[in-house]
């Protein structure tokens, strides 16, 4: 979006045809090889499509794999560089452009943000990369070490997004609950400071949520914030990754499953109506069948009303890559289609709880069907309502009560606006 903006501000205008284009820009993700490999393939379909169209890759990919994809590619601009595009696509050079320095304090700086409206639901960048190192992972190569914003920064574009429209503001990072920013007094503050301090400040702003966060950057204020804030959802995405301890420490995760388990409880001490997601790698180097039963046993533990599992991919550059895996194909699926199998029950289990209760929510965008919009639960559940005629209902507050349930959110009644 602000790439878009940018270019946008620089002259250009969006299409929805990358044939009819004369600029494609393929931003990527390189945390999984099948994300890779889409990029690869999408650059061979643009150049036989659209052989004329300027090419641009941004993100991850670009800054994990520059030199190879410039031979195929007019401008490799990595994730801290984006502010650079409309100013490279304005001279450009008979060949590739590569920009993928960690200049992130610079990108803030210089990415000014162009446009006076806003989703309903719109997401604020506080934090970008991540000092964690885990073996699995190759953010810290692509992404930087860890930066976060100051809080005047922060609060200066969360009151122009408020200002055109917003009334969900999702606070976004590679680890957000890491963030240690500069406090409008010269000092630093954690998290869960800034938290109650946005919603002091943005009296209009009905909701607040962030993702993702780290389980060892979980801090006393974050949970005192869950406590006290009238505007925090009751909902936490806390990837585990696994339930078995030896995994856990190849993967250099820092926690153990009782350390994780403890993080929950304390969650929903202060927050007993909190509850959580998470993500799950299966068939990591080394896991046993042990290992995944203790996976299933936190599973069940913690009751996630949703989660993301996928079998381990190795990635160039992090340590695990070069990890001995011994672990069959076939088997690694059974493990991922057992975990997805007990994390759907419980997904199930969440959303079915939830009909004949009544809902607050803010009504994003019309739905597919006649009078109907669509909305978001407390619990980020897609909520489908029908019988409200008429344009005017984006950003309204609504109370609905759930009447069902759908394959992955929940159908709802008005009660009152």
């Amino acid at each position: 979006a602000r790439m878009d903006e940018g270019l946008q501000a620089a002259g250009w205008q969006a299409t929805d045809s990358a044939q009819d284009a004369d600029l494609v820009v393929l931003n990527t993700c390189h945390i999984r090889e099948k994300a890779t490999q889409k990029v690869r393939s999408a650059l061979g379909r643009l150049r036989k499509d659209n052989p004329q169209a300027q090419v641009a890759v941004t993100g991850c990919v670009a800054q994990a794999e520059g030199d190879l994809l410039a031979p195929f590619a007019d401008y490799v601009v990595g994730p801290q560089a984006i502010q650079h595009l409309p100013a490279m696509v304005a001279n450009p050079q008979p060949t590739a452009m590569l920009s993928d320095d960690f200049a992130a304090a610079q990108k803030f700086d210089t990415l000014a943000v162009h446009r006076d409206e806003f989703g309903v639901r719109d997401f604020l960048t506080i934090q970008e990369g991540c000092d964690k190192f885990c073996t699995f992972c190759v953010v810290p190569y692509t992404r930087g070490p860890e930066f976060s914003r100051s809080a005047r920064a922060i609060l200066e574009e969360a009151k122009r997004m408020v200002a055109g429209g917003v009334r969900e503001l999702v606070l976004l990072g590679q680890n957000v609950n890491g963030w240690h920013g500069e406090a409008p007094d010269g000092s630093a503050w954690r998290f869960g400071r800034l938290l109650l301090w946005l919603e002091e400040q943005l009296p209009e702003l009905k909701r607040l949520s962030y993702t993702t966060s780290h389980p060892k950057d979980m801090h006393e204020e974050q949970y005192h914030a869950h406590a006290i804030s009238e505007v925090l959802i009751p909902w936490l995405h806390l990837p585990v990754q696994s339930g078995s301890d030896g995994v856990l420490k190849r993967m250099n995760r820092h926690y153990d499953a009782a350390e994780y388990m403890r993080i929950i409880d304390r969650c929903r001490t202060a927050r007993p109506d909190i509850a959580f997601s998470s993500d799950f790698i299966v068939a990591f180097p080394g896991e046993t069948d042990a290992d995944h039963v203790a996976t299933l046993k936190l599973v069940r533990e913690v009751g996630f009303a949703s989660a993301y599992a996928f079998i381990f991919s190795p990635r160039p550059g992090a340590p695990a890559a070069d990890y001995a895996n011994d672990i069959a194909p076939q088997a690694a699926k059974q493990r991922l289609h057992g975990l997805q199998q007990v994390l759907g029950e419980f997904q199930q289990r969440f959303n079915s709880d939830q009909i004949g209760k009544q809902l607050s929510v803010i009504l994003e965008k019309p739905g597919r069907k006649p009078e109907q919009w669509v909305a978001r639960s407390p619990y980020m559940q897609a909520v489908h309502i029908g019988n409200l005629p008429g344009d005017g209902w984006a950003g309204q507050e609504l109370n609905c009560r759930v009447t069902d349930t759908t394959t992955y959110g929940l159908v709802a009644e008005p009660l009152a606006a």
